[in-house]
């Protein structure tokens, strides 16, 4: 996790690694949660791992995560099926890696996958001592690199606005929306080589309790269709006491919208601090995998109020973010060697559960 420091100026080590990298996996039981599907947490998790590969290759540095864009669920994943999840840098700062993560999955059967998420997440490269480095410069090659870039840095100014909004806001006992908080101390096996914990370890915590908070409202086990806005603002080590809270910010007529902030003290009981934030929709699924109506909810207090408005106001700010341009929407001649041939985004692919796709992508923001 991203660390406060000024950005060490020093030589650059020489790009020796690559801009990409790809995770593939089967899906085990062990990997699905209580609705026989793959969370949300898990696949950030991946998702976490291969960006980071990407990230300290390009670099040649140890690296943290500072913050995950909007990750869209598309479709769920299921125990047996193949998963890729191909990662890509589009875009570098001084010390910050911008890169990009297609997850595709099908049964193993299929010629070729539907796109199951993509999500943009950024990394910073560090010294010994946790203090930002400079990293190489990546110049784009191709058009879909050139497209990305583009992209990439015409969200930055939005992506700061998103992430000022919801550090403003607070969670007091003046709400009286339903809401639910995980505690516990990081333990040693939570962390890196480093000392801090995993950005995909805390993820996972932030996924968690928003499923925690979903199914207390829903009254079932509901499932992680949309991430968004998770920032990192200071690193996570062992002994940290770790309050995750998440809290009902809005409900749709299927969808319930979470509110999730992560606060820690030390061991010594400091006054805690904000660690991280997110916004998680969660959904309860039917017998045949489609997202049920969920408990309706209207806010009765001044907090509830302005959190609801909140969260009206965040899904505004994301209708201006323009999404990435898929592999498959840019023409064979123009794509690098490790996305031709690989990717059928989901609007073309062979259906595969459209029914609950369609359901889901309705209730996102």
């Amino acid at each position: 996790m991203q660390s406060t420091h000024q950005v060490t100026r020093e030589e650059s080590p020489p790009r020796t690694g690559s801009h990409e990298a790809i995770l593939r996996l089967r899906v085990e039981p062990d990997d699905v949660g209580t609705v026989g599907v793959v969370d949300g947490g898990k696949l950030l998790g991946w998702i976490d791992n291969v960006a980071y590969a990407t990230a300290a290759s390009w670099s040649g540095r140890d690296c943290v995560v500072a913050s995950v864009g909007n990750m869209h669920l598309d479709r769920p994943i299921g125990v047996g099926e193949l998963v890729e999840a191909d990662a890509g840098l589009v875009y570098t700062g001084r010390s910050s890696m911008h890169i990009l993560i297609t997850v595709c999955s099908s049964d193993p059967t299929r010629a070729n996958a539907p796109q199951t998420s993509q999500c943009p997440i950024i990394f910073v490269a560090v010294d010994d001592s946790g203090n930002p480095v400079e990293v190489p410069p990546w110049t784009p090659v191709t058009m879909l690199e050139l497209q990305r870039q583009r992209q990439a840095r015409v969200r930055i100014p939005m992506r700061r606005r998103i992430e000022g909004a919801m550090a403003a806001e607070s969670y007091t006992v003046e709400g009286s929306a339903h809401r639910a908080t995980l505690r516990f101390h990081a333990a040693a096996t939570d962390v890196n080589r480093g000392g801090r914990v995993h950005g995909g370890q805390a993820m996972q915590w932030i996924d968690e309790a928003a499923r925690v908070c979903g199914a207390g409202w829903t009254g079932a086990h509901v499932i992680t269709s949309y991430v968004a806005g998770i920032r990192f603002y200071r690193p996570i080590i062992v002994g940290d006491a770790i309050d995750v809270t998440a809290r009902i910010i809005r409900v749709g007529r299927r969808s319930v919208h979470i509110g999730i902030q992560v606060t820690t003290a030390n061991a010594n009981g400091v006054q805690p601090d904000l660690v991280a934030h997110a916004v998680a929709v969660v959904v309860s699924l039917d017998e045949h995998g489609e997202a049920r109506p969920v408990p309706p909810w209207e806010p009765d207090s001044d907090e509830d109020r302005r959190l609801d408005q909140h969260a009206r106001h965040l899904i505004e700010l994301r209708q201006f973010v323009e999404p990435f341009t898929t592999a498959a929407a840019v023409p064979d001649a123009h794509l690098s060697a490790t996305f031709r041939h690989r990717i059928t985004p989901a609007a073309t692919a062979p259906p595969v559960r459209t029914a609950t796709a369609r359901r889901w992508a309705a209730t996102a923001p």
